[in-house]
Formats: C-alpha cells, sequence, structure tokens
C-alpha cells in the first residue's frame, strides 16, 4: 500500500510539474481569451444604447491616433488624448508604436477617462512587435506562405493576441489578404500570403483563428483587394482593373473564405473598380455598391467593417474630411479610423442626423456591432491590464522561439548554381556589401554583417544607401574583388508613400559587375523577393522577405548550412521562376565539407 502511494505522490508530482511547464511556454491573457456574447453581453449593450446621446453614438464609430512613448501626464499630447476621449467620447484608439510598459500604462489611463470601454486597435500584421519594441515580432505572412505551413499560421495568430491582450489591445488590423499578382505594387508585396487566391484564403483562416480563439479582432484587408495595383492608396487613389469574373475568382476569393470563417471584422480599401462600382471618384470605401451589397449582402458579412486611414491621398485628394466620413456611413462603413478632423466629423454626422440626411436607426447598427465587439471582449467587466503581468506575457522564450522557427521555415533558396551555399566558413574569404536603397539606410545589414563575422574571420565589410556616390560604390568592388565569394545583401523598405520597392540601378549595376567575375556571387532579398527581376546572372539568390534583424540573423545561419532550407516561392518572378519554386538544402551534417563533390546534390 505504501508502494502504491509512493508511486501516486510521485506521478502527482510529475503531473503538476508537467502542467505548470506547459503553462510556462503557452501563457494566457489576463481577461478570458475566449470572446463570449451571453445575456449578460446583451443586456449591457441594450443598457448602455438606451442611455447614450446621439454624440456619444456618433463618437463610437470614430478611432484615432496615439503613440505607447513615455509622455509625462501633463503634457499637450495626453491632454489631446483626454479630451478626445473624454470630450469627443470617441469609440476607440490605434496605437502606432511604443514600448511595453509606457502603453500599457497609457492605455489604462485612458481607458479609465473613458465612459464607454475604448476599443483598442494596432495594426500587428507582424506580430505585437511589429508596434511594440520588446514585443514578440514575426516575418510579413509572405513568409507564412513561403513556409506554407497552417499550423505557423495559426500560432502567428495566437501569440499575437496573447502578447496583443495582455498589453491592452483588442483588435488587429491583419490579415492582409490581398493576392500580390502584380510585381510593382508598392505597397501590398510582402504583406501579402502571396499570389494564389487559394493559398492566401487556407492560410489567412487559421491566422484569423489564431486571433479570434485567443481574445483578438482579427480584420482582413483591404477589401475588395489592393493586390493588382501599381500605384499606392497612401497617396492616390489606384484602379484595381479586371470584370467582376476576374475580381471573384482573384481579388474576392480571400475575403469570401474569411467571411466563412467567421472573421469578426474588414477594412475597406481606398480602391477604384469600375466592374464593381463605374461612378467616378469614388473610393470603395466610401462605396454602398461594394460595401453594402457586395460585402453585406451578397458575402453576408454581418462583423465590423472599418475604413482604411481616411487621412490617405485615396480618400483626401476627393473629398474633404466631413464629406467622406458622412460618404462611408451612408455606404455601410461602422468605423472610421483616424479621420483627419475628428472632431469636425463627429459634428457634420451629427447634424446630417439632425437634418435627416442620414437617419438615427443607421448610426444605431453600427454602434450596436461595436457595443456587442466590446461586450465578447469582456471589457464591461474589466477593461484594464496588469502591468505587474507584463514581463511574463510579452516575449517569453517560447514565443520568441516560434518566431524563429517561422523566420527559418520560409527562408527561400531560388538559385544556387556549383553549389555556392552553403558557405565553408573559415575555408573562404567573403566579402559582405550591404546595399539599401533607402535614403538614411547605410547601416542596414550592420546585423547580417555581425553574423557572418561570428562565422568566418575573413569577412569584408560595405554599406551603402540610396544616396551613396558612384565612385564609392566601385572602390568597394575592387576591394571585394579579393574574396573567394561575395554576398550582397540588398534592402529595399516597404513603407507608404514611398511610392516603390525597387532598387537603386547603381546598386543593380554594381552586383552585375560582381557577377562577371570569377567569383562565387551570393544575393540575399531583405524584402521584395521581385528584386531577382534585375539579377538573374548571379550564381545564388535567397529570400529572406524582411529586413528585421531576426531574418538577418537566420539568413546568416542559413548561408552557413546550419539550417535546413526548405522555402518555396509564394509567388512568381516574370520569366524567371514559378510559383513553388524553391530549392530544399539539408542541414549541414558536422564535419562536412561543402565544396565536397559529394555534396554537389544540394543544388538540385
Amino acid at each position: 500500500m505504501i508502494k502504491y502511494s509512493r508511486i501516486f505522490v510521485g506521478f502527482s508530482i510529475f503531473l503538476v510539474i508537467l502542467i505548470a511547464f506547459e503553462c510556462a511556454k503557452t501563457p494566457t491573457p489576463a481577461l478570458e481569451p475566449r470572446m463570449i456574447f451571453g445575456s449578460d453581453e446583451a443586456k449591457w449593450v441594450g443598457n448602455t444604447m438606451e442611455k447614450m446621446t446621439l454624440e456619444e453614438k456618433v463618437g463610437q464609430l470614430i478611432a484615432c491616433r496615439y503613440t505607447g512613448r513615455f509622455v509625462n501626464q501633463d503634457s499637450e499630447y495626453v491632454n489631446d488624448l483626454k479630451t478626445l476621449v473624454v470630450e469627443q467620447k470617441i469609440g476607440g484608439l490605434i496605437l502606432f508604436a511604443g514600448d511595453v510598459y509606457e502603453t500599457a500604462h497609457l492605455t489604462n489611463i485612458l481607458q479609465e477617462k473613458a465612459k464607454i470601454p475604448l476599443l483598442i486597435a494596432s495594426d500587428l500584421e507582424r506580430g505585437l512587435g511589429n508596434q511594440i519594441d520588446g514585443a514578440t515580432l514575426f516575418p510579413p505572412v509572405m513568409s507564412l506562405g513561403a513556409a506554407d505551413s497552417e499550423e505557423l499560421a495559426y500560432r502567428m495568430g495566437k501569440i499575437t493576441a496573447l502578447e496583443a491582450r495582455a498589453i491592452g489591445i483588442h483588435m488587429t488590423y491583419a490579415p492582409v489578404v490581398d493576392v500580390n499578382i502584380n510585381p510593382d505594387n508598392p505597397i501590398i508585396n510582402v504583406r501579402s500570403f502571396g499570389e494564389d487566391p487559394e493559398q492566401v484564403g487556407r492560410l489567412a483562416v487559421p491566422f484569423i483563428k489564431g486571433c479570434q480563439e485567443n481574445g483578438l479582432i482579427a480584420t482582413a484587408k483591404h477589401f475588395p483587394g489592393h493586390g493588382d495595383t501599381a500605384e499606392d492608396s497612401h497617396t492616390v487613389l489606384p484602379t484595381v482593373k479586371g470584370d467582376r469574373e476576374r475580381l471573384d475568382r482573384v481579388e474576392i476569393y480571400p475575403f469570401k473564405i474569411a467571411v466563412e470563417s467567421g472573421v469578426q471584422a474588414i477594412m475597406a480599401a481606398h480602391l477604384s473598380l469600375p466592374a464593381l462600382d463605374p461612378t467616378p471618384n469614388v473610393p470603395s470605401s466610401l462605396s454602398k455598391p461594394i460595401l453594402t451589397d457586395l460585402l453585406r449582402v451578397e458575402l453576408g458579412f454581418d462583423g465590423i467593417i472599418v475604413t482604411d486611414a481616411m487621412g490617405m491621398g485615396g480618400v483626401t485628394t476627393l473629398y474633404e474630411p466631413e464629406e467622406a466620413a458622412l460618404r462611408a456611413i451612408k455606404a455601410g462603413i461602422d468605423m472610421i479610423l483616424l479621420p483627419p478632423k475628428p472632431k469636425e466629423v463627429i459634428d457634420a454626422l451629427v447634424q446630417a442626423v439632425r437634418s435627416g440626411e442620414i437617419s438615427e436607426k443607421r448610426i444605431d447598427v453600427s454602434v450596436k456591432r461595436i457595443l456587442e465587439a466590446k461586450a465578447r471582449l469582456g471589457l464591461y467587466k474589466q477593461k484594464l491590464v496588469d502591468l505587474e503581468l507584463l514581463d511574463m506575457r510579452i516575449a517569453p522564450r517560447a514565443h520568441l522561439r516560434q518566431a524563429e522557427v517561422t523566420f527559418e521555415k520560409s527562408m527561400t533558396l531560388v538559385k544556387n548554381e556549383d553549389a555556392v551555399v552553403p558557405l565553408s566558413g573559415e575555408r573562404q574569404s567573403i566579402a559582405v556589401l550591404a546595399l539599401s536603397s533607402d535614403p538614411g539606410g547605410f547601416f542596414a545589414g550592420r546585423t547580417f554583417v555581425r553574423e557572418m563575422k561570428k562565422r568566418s574571420s575573413q569577412v569584408f565589410e560595405f554599406y551603402a544607401e540610396a544616396t551613396t556616390g558612384q565612385d564609392y560604390l566601385d572602390l568597394a568592388l575592387e576591394k571585394a574583388r579579393a574574396a573567394d565569394v561575395l554576398v550582397f545583401a540588398l534592402f529595399s523598405r516597404l513603407r507608404s508613400n514611398k511610392g516603390s520597392v525597387g532598387l537603386e540601378m547603381n546598386h543593380v549595376h554594381l552586383v552585375r559587375e560582381a557577377a562577371k567575375l570569377s567569383k562565387g556571387v551570393v544575393v540575399i532579398s531583405f524584402g521584395s523577393p521581385y528584386f531577382l527581376r534585375h539579377l538573374p546572372e548571379v550564381d545564388a539568390y535567397m529570400c529572406a522577405y524582411r529586413y528585421a534583424d531576426e531574418a538577418q540573423m537566420v539568413a546568416a545561419k542559413a548561408l552557413f548550412g546550419e539550417i535546413d532550407i526548405q522555402g518555396k516561392l509564394p509567388v512568381s518572378i516574370p520569366d524567371l521562376y514559378p510559383i513553388g519554386h524553391g530549392l530544399t538544402v539539408p542541414k549541414r551534417i558536422r564535419g562536412t565539407d561543402p565544396t565536397n563533390k559529394k555534396n554537389q546534390h544540394l543544388k538540385k
């Protein structure tokens, strides 16, 4: 009897330790993660709406910008935010950048001031680290397309949700479900899963579930599809051509799948789509045929529809903020994001109701959706977060490792002539030339260079940016001639209002000249995979999809054979490589010589 008791006690202790370990690997947020809507939630929504003034109702439709950096509570900045929350009674805030504790602290302060809990949102396309320094950062979702893993997509959504809720964020403007079929797209590009509508929809669903099953509202964007444009809606109103059959098959398809999967929000793009609404100069974000007839009625979406930022050129070049907001509400929008003049916009919408131009009943429909979302999140019970839990819930090792795995599994080797990759380390002298096509990006790639130096004592380093002179580039190539292998790290950031995600042509010429040398030339794209269009002459080409430090560290591992390379292109490279192309290179077995002829199969 004693013997069995000891066994039972021992097993019980082991079970407790195992459960504790599992909990440590995946921390739970401070609030109940699942979004439930029951009788208590419905009662709160009904009671709240009964007591709201027209001004309070209209305020719920507005979301404004804030930043989670340190700022004194007596500052004009904080006072302006408090005015928006207390006097204008806005319904939500959108976080743009911040630090962990400062963001949570300021968010709590603003929540305490709000009569009705604020819906806090942020663009977390690459995890909470996309906005918050120190949080877990993932690669862009094109990396998920390269890995083609639904499991990775779900885990990315889940970790994003757990960390976002811990810091006080309730809604992410992700995932991007645009189908990037235009290589010259200056604003979507690697933010898309890829160019295959089926794959985009298939990978978006687990990401959405990962978010929403863990208490974070996911937002499919940019409806009805921003992937086939060569212009940026931050500056102009782009036009997406194609008939209705093509739009259904390509652009709209992933949104249909997202709606069927239960996505709770959709962001409307500032686009012109003549096949859906032929009215001139009417962005899809302000179009009733697109938002009500297509999205609400035809696709059956009953969640929250938000605009893209209303300060973007796709709207501001055509309409004043007040008119744009009124048109958006009439079209079927529920929340107006970042209006340039929030007070004036609220006043104009209130006046439109009082004059009979729009009905209060129409406003009530959107207010009810927003309040129901807040109720499902449990904000009527608890709208503050616990600051003392942040250092346990933000960026634990398990989350960081999961992000690293995602970076690793997406690394894509497109070309590998003469098995240049993997490099042999100390057996080779290596010239690393980091070229940034962005002004001010002179030291882009320093993390990559540092990681290369860890693995080889024979590394020559060189940096250039968009404005670097030709003489300096020529001198760098002359010095690099002595190396056995030349590695070019290419950077060109994807950002709003830039107008292009291409390369500086003098950098392209530099790589082409290097390719003429009797050396191994390796190019790594820390951005768009389409860079290869300009450089088909090089011996090896690898896609890392992002300039993040994490991508640079993983790329160095891949170059030296420390990880398996297994990613596949989620887009085609025009006239060169089809979608799905990618070379598989297994992790090098310690002690093998990559220059040995026995290893030449690695390039196949």
